[in-house]
């Protein structure tokens, strides 16, 4: 009889590039932002606050401000990239739910 090899599986998480994080203006209450062309995340305003998404969709959190809404994306962990299409169409399926 073989004995059974345990298996894992990790996640990698990589940091940033030095590049910084370039912004625009996708909506009227939608600022995308990408490093080095690829797609890094996004902030929507809420009516109340601004909130943060990964560049998986994955919401970081709220802050009164787009300033600070910002500096919070700029400041996460990444893993690996998703285009932004991919992302939005993931976004907008959840909302539509």
């Amino acid at each position: 009889m073989r004995p059974h090899k345990a298996m894992s599986i990790t996640m990698s998480i990589t940091t940033h590039s030095q590049a910084p994080l370039s912004w625009k203006q996708a909506d009227d209450n939608v600022h995308v932002a990408t490093r080095d062309g690829e797609f890094a995340g996004f902030v929507e305003f809420a009516g109340t606050a601004h909130v943060v998404h990964d560049s998986h969709g994955n919401e970081l959190g709220a802050f009164a401000t787009l300033s600070d809404a910002r500096r919070a994306l700029d400041g996460s962990p990444r893993r690996a990239t998703r285009s932004i299409r991919q992302t939005l169409r993931r976004h907008l399926s959840r909302a539509r739910s």
